[in-house]
């Protein structure tokens, strides 16, 4: 599960930079998909060590969990643009929707992985 930890972490550092070049922007809040993909990474790299193997790990999915929770509300944004209602930034809320997509995607693997160890363990 490192090396997902890290692919993803990467596809996170890649997602914020082209979502700060595409916007045009300006402003750093652009790249806090970038963010918690360094941190992603940064725990994976721990997790490659055996006896930091489950803190960092651990630690990993704490930073999806918050990657989904700071992200969600751009789904539902993206949902009302697509019924409709018009938003100024749109871009940027597809690009909040799409990093909670990624970290949801993440979260979910992580905790599939630990349900498999638990089993693995009995």
């Amino acid at each position: 599960m490192n090396k997902i930890t890290i692919g993803f972490g990467l596809v996170l550092v890649v997602y914020g930079i082209i979502g700060y070049t595409v916007t045009g922007s300006i402003s750093p809040t652009a790249l806090i998909p970038s963010g918690f993909g360094l941190l992603l990474i940064i725990f994976g790299l721990m997790a490659l060590k055996e006896s930091l193997r489950k803190h960092a790990m651990h630690g990993a999915v704490l930073v999806g969990i918050l990657g989904v929770i700071g992200s969600i509300d751009g789904v539902w944004k993206s949902i009302q643009m697509m019924m409709g209602t018009e938003f100024e930034r749109s871009t940027a809320l597809h690009m909040k929707a799409g990093m909670s997509v990624i970290c949801l995607i993440f979260v979910v693997l992580c905790v599939n992985s630990f349900i498999q160890v638990r089993k693995n363990k009995v």
